[in-house]
Formats: structure tokens, sequence, C-alpha cells
């Protein structure tokens, strides 16, 4: 007796998952002991699982009940399992409660296991932080770290908060937020991002977002929003659970009433619990989360990809979404008298201590072309709104805009020149010029890059239906320019964030569902106006991914049309669910009322019904899609950029 008791004891400290198996394990022990009658107990050893699965079934179902009148599939079981009882049918009681458990356990561990790429986040959180105070290294918590802190990274450690470095050089690997494969160099005056981690040298940074506001704790926000439970097709599920109870009590009285038999009455009750259909679209939602985890995508709302599934067309902003969102070179053309690298080093040399986006983008294309030290520079001044002057190697250097160069040179644009800078400009490339000591030396053409796997992303979503569209705030030259390269027909620019919001409600209008994907703060009205609005994590604004119901973590867009065609192959299984469910259960029910199906049989297919549902629901977890290979190289120079420096 005593043994029994530690046991009981040991059974109550258990908790969640292993307390569940051990549960069941006993139960599982009883229903043999009592088809078998191995062990002579003074009851039947059902009984056992009656109790141990049994009554917390009852229990919820009377809670439900009695506090909002809740009619679900935990009614039609208690019911099932009562009037098991009340007959005799001991076993089959014992064996509907256990099934039912089972069947839960299982859809508990394919949640779980559905869950565990998107919870493998809250490992990556920082616990602990090097503040340095009056030259001390302190050790806090993490969250006791202030904006302005100085805080010291040692190799191997996890940046604890977002900051900027102020002292030393390191490699960063960034994968968990931006899914960059190789490591990051990092210098003074770099940002570095909570949760990534330093992989050599030491440094000394300044925390600007701390607590709730840094990435880490950003992207924990957006799992713990990963929740099945809002899909629209459970609340149908539900609905047609309560339906259900109400016809199968129905059906049941009926046929007790004409036939005189109350075992077929209880075999209906027993099969006609709509297990499998409440269980058909939460495990399905949850394994599809799970699947798109895998491929870089957060998705924040449970009914995300059930309107996903429905979208029509696909809205794109341009910049840092099918492009990088980084100028670079793309042409350099100098004047008669100078030559190409001449042109690009005194342009670089000049630009080296401007702030200007323009100025850095053509520093760091010189260096990745030429990967050579910069001419030293001097007298350097920049004018807001034209552009830079210098002295370099001895010559007066200006360069930026063609207002500056017509105020400072009294030359005249070659005609050569004046065409091909025409083409770029209506390209939508921005053009800087260059003048050295007065007389024109060329000009720069910087524009946007696109993404490598954008055409190739473009022509999936085509093939799956989805009509693209280009909504940029981008002027039309430039906006013209990537729709030809990408085959979209449909182009939008010179938007506004309410010309974006607009044209998308006038697209639903239309009757068209529509998903938008963008990365800045001008594109967050349109992603929350989106029937379902895609972020991208690792560069877009903090307000875009609050507005998105999906983030696209990795900032890899090649994923896309995988996340759509899993989100039509959830809808599938989600259908298939329905469908078996709903047909096993007629079949059962048709049976029983002939009399071939009795309780026990009749729990066992039902049941079996119910694992089948949730077995094929986990299949979405490894299901793939050949996914879409961008081609190598460093993407194809575009027009992008509308201001002229």
């Amino acid at each position: 007796m005593q043994t029994i008791v530690q046991k009981l004891e040991w059974l109550l400290e258990l908790g969640g998952t292993k307390k569940d198996i051990a549960l069941l394990i006993l139960s599982g022990i009883s229903l043999v002991l009592s088809i078998f009658d191995f062990i002579p107990l003074p009851f039947d050893a059902a009984w056992i699982a009656i109790l141990l699965c049994g009554v917390p079934i009852v229990l919820e179902a009377i809670i439900g009940l009695v506090t909002a009148f809740d009619i679900k599939a935990d009614v039609l079981v208690s019911l099932a399992l009562i009037a098991s009882v009340c007959i005799g049918e001991d076993f089959a009681a014992g064996e509907v409660a256990f099934i039912m458990q089972l069947g839960a356990l299982l859809e508990d561990l394919t949640v779980a296991k559905a869950r565990a790429g998107i919870e493998r986040l809250v490992r990556l959180t920082p616990q602990t932080a090097r503040v340095i105070v009056d030259g001390k290294e302190n050790i806090l918590s993490a969250e006791q770290v202030k904006v302005g802190a100085c805080i010291r990274v040692l190799p191997g450690e996890s940046v604890p908060v977002d900051g900027v470095i102020r002292s030393g050089q390191t490699s960063i690997d960034q994968a968990v937020m931006t899914g960059e494969s190789l490591p990051v160099d990092k210098t003074v005056g770099d940002e570095v991002f909570s949760g990534t981690v330093n992989q050599f040298g030491a440094f000394e940074m300044e925390a600007t977002k701390v607590g709730a506001d840094s990435s880490i704790q950003r992207m924990l926000r957006l799992v713990q929003s990963a929740d099945a439970g809002k899909a629209k097709i459970v609340g149908l599920a539900d609905r047609w659970a309560t339906w259900i109870v109400v016809i199968a009590l129905s059906a049941a009285a009926l046929t007790w009433a004409f036939t005189g038999e109350i075992i077929r009455a209880v075999t209906i009750l027993v099969v006609f619990c709509p297990c499998a259909l409440v269980l058909a679209t939460p495990t399905a939602i949850m394994a599809a989360i799970g699947n798109a985890t895998k491929h870089g995508f957060l998705i924040r709302e449970g009914d995300a990809l059930e309107r996903l599934a429905s979208v029509s067309r696909i809205t794109f902003d341009k910049t840092g979404t099918l492009t990088y969102g980084t100028p670079k070179v793309v042409a350099v053309e100098p004047a008669p008298g100078f030559n190409k690298a001449d042109v690009f080093a005194l342009a670089a040399a000049a630009e080296q201590f401007s702030e200007h986006p323009l100025g850095k983008a053509i520093v760091r294309s010189y260096q990745d072309e030429f990967h050579s030290d910069l001419l030293a520079a001097s007298d350097f001044c920049m004018t807001p709104g034209a552009g830079v002057t210098a002295v370099v190697d001895g010559k007066q250097i200006e360069i930026g805009s063609l207002k500056l160069f017509q105020n400072n040179t009294q030359d005249e644009l070659p005609k050569s020149l004046a065409a091909g800078a025409a083409q770029l400009l209506n390209a939508g490339s921005t053009i800087v010029y260059l003048a050295v000591n007065g007389k024109l030396a060329g000009y720069l053409a910087l524009s946007d890059t696109l993404r490598a796997e954008s055409r190739q992303v473009i022509e999936a979503l085509n093939r799956l239906g989805i009509q693209p569209v280009l909504l940029t705030g981008d002027h039309q030259n430039a906006a013209r320019a990537i729709a030809d390269q990408l085959q979209i027909s449909e182009v939008h620019a010179d938007c506004l964030p309410e010309d974006k919001l607009n044209q998308i409600g006038l697209f639903q209008k239309m009757g068209s569902a529509v998903c938008m994907i963008g990365d800045g703060l001008n594109a967050a009205p349109a992603l929350k106006k989106a029937d379902v609005g895609i972020a991208m994590g690792g560069i877009g604004s903090d307000i875009a991914v609050d507005a998105a119901s999906i983030v696209l973590v990795k900032d890899e867009i090649k994923e896309l049309p995988y996340l759509f065609a899993l989100s039509k192959r959830m809808m599938t299984t989600i259908k298939c669910n329905l469908s078996f469910s709903m047909g096993l259960n007629f079949l059962a029910i048709a049976l029983a009322v002939t009399g071939l199906l009795g309780p026990v049989v009749g729990a066992l297919v039902h049941n079996a019904g119910s694992v089948a549902v949730i077995l094929n629901s986990a299949l979405l977890l490894r299901w793939k899609k050949r996914p879409i290979h961008k081609r190598g190289g460093e993407g194809i120079p575009l027009a992008a950029l509308s201001e002229e420096k």
C-alpha cells in the first residue's frame, strides 16, 4: 500500500507532458488487464483508465457548460463515457477516455515540435552584460542595462543589447537576426544587435536599445504572438462541433426510441464525438507554422497562412525588398582627357569624410572594386543639397549635382556625356558630376541593386496565379526600370504612405485578397491594411515589423513562393482532415444505427480517425517544395534612388 501511495505522489510531482505520458501508460496497462484479466481485482481494471483519463474530460466539460455554456467536443465525450458506464460497458468507457487523451497528447507533441524551431530564439536571449563603470567591469543582468551604458563584449559571447561599437573591431555572427551565413566585420561606429555572437576580438559598445526595445526581445514578442488560435476556420470547426453535439443527441434518442436498444444509442454517442473535426485545423496550422519557421518566417497571427492561401495579388515595396536598398556605383564615365580609374579615385577620396549615403556608396564601391587605400584629402567642405569640395593630391575637387557643377565650372556638358547621363537618368539612376580644378572630369552613376533572386521569385509567383504589383515611392523612371526587368506589368510610382494604403484598399474593393511586402516605415500602413502583411525583419523598421502578419527574418524573398505554396498545402490538408473526419463519423453512425458496430469497436474506429487526422497534419512539418535558387553574383544594377545629390 505504501508503494502505491509513493507512486501516486511521484505522479503528482510530475508536470506537463511527462505526467500525461505516465498517466497514459498506467491507463493502457489497466485496459490490457481488463481484457485479459491477468490479475484478479475486486473491480474492472478499466476503471483506472476511466478515472485517470476520463474524469479530467468530464470536469472540463462541466466547467465549460457552467461558466460559459460552451458546448464542445468534451461534452459529447463525457456523455459517451457516462452512458457507457451506465450500461456496464466499462472497457468501452475506459477505451474512449484513453484514446481521447492519447489524441490530445499527440496534438500537444505535434504543436511542440512545430514550435520548437521558433522557441529556439528564447534560448538565444543573453542573460548578463559586462557593464563598465568608472573603468571597472561589473556583471549585471541584461535587463538592468540602461541606454548609454558602456558594455564590453568578449570573444564567443552574445551581444546583450543593441548598441554602437565605440572601441575595438571584430567579426559578428548575425545569423539569428539576418540569416547571413558569413560573419560580418564590425568596427568603431558600426551597429551591433542583441543575440548576435562576437566571433573574435573584444570590443566596447554603447547601449542604444535595451530591454523590450532590443532586437532579440522584439523577435521574442513575435514568437509569443505566433498562435494558431485566431484562425477563422477554427471558429468554423467549433460551430460545427456544437451542431454535431445536438445532432448526435437527437440521433441517439431516436435510435433508442425506434429500436429499444440503448447500446446502439450509446455507440452513436461514442462514434459521433467531433474530436477529429476539432483537431483538424489547429494541428495543421501549427505544423505549417513550424515548417515556415524553418524557412525563415515568423508567423505572428494564426490565421495569416489561411488568408495567404486566398491571396490573388502581392504588392511589393521596391527599395530593400526587391532590391538590396543600398546604392552602388554602376557606371563611371570620364570626360576627354581623363580616365575612368582617376575619376573614380578622385571621387572616392573627396567623399571619404562625407556622411551622405551616396558619398558613402562611392567610397564603398571604389574599395570593393580596387581594394586600395584612398588618396589623402584635405579642406573638406559639404554643401547640403549640392555636394562636396576637397583638395586631393593638390587638386581642387568638386563632386555633386549638376547644380554644383554649373556653379563652379565654365564648361558645358559634352554631348556624348550628356546623352549617356540622360539615358541613365531615364533608367532611374542618380548622377554625380566630378570637376577637377574647375574643369569637368566626368560623372558617376549610382543605382540600387536588384536582389539576384527577385526575377525568379516574380516568375514563380506568376506560375502560382498570384499577380505581382510594384507599389513604390520612387519616381516613375526608377519604378518602370525595375518593373521591366522583372516583367511586372502593374506599377504604381511616386506613392506616399497614404497612396499605398488607398491602392490596397482599391484592390480589396475589386474583390482581390492582397499581400503586401515591405521593409520601411512608409510601408507600415499598407502592411496593416493588406489581408496579409509581410515585413523584412532584418532590415525593416520596428513599426513595419509590428504592423505585419508575417516577418521574413532572413530578408531572403526567394522563400516567398514556398510560403504561398505551403499555405495552399495547409488548406488542402485542413479540407482533407475535415472531409475524412466527417465521412468517418457518418459511416460509423450508419453502422451503429444498424447494430453492426458496438461501443468498444466504435470507440476504436472513431478515435483512430482522430489519430489519423493528427498524423496527417504532422506531415506538414516535413513537407517540402523545391526552393528557388538564386544565381551567383551580387545582383543586378537597377535604377533606384530618385533624388539627385
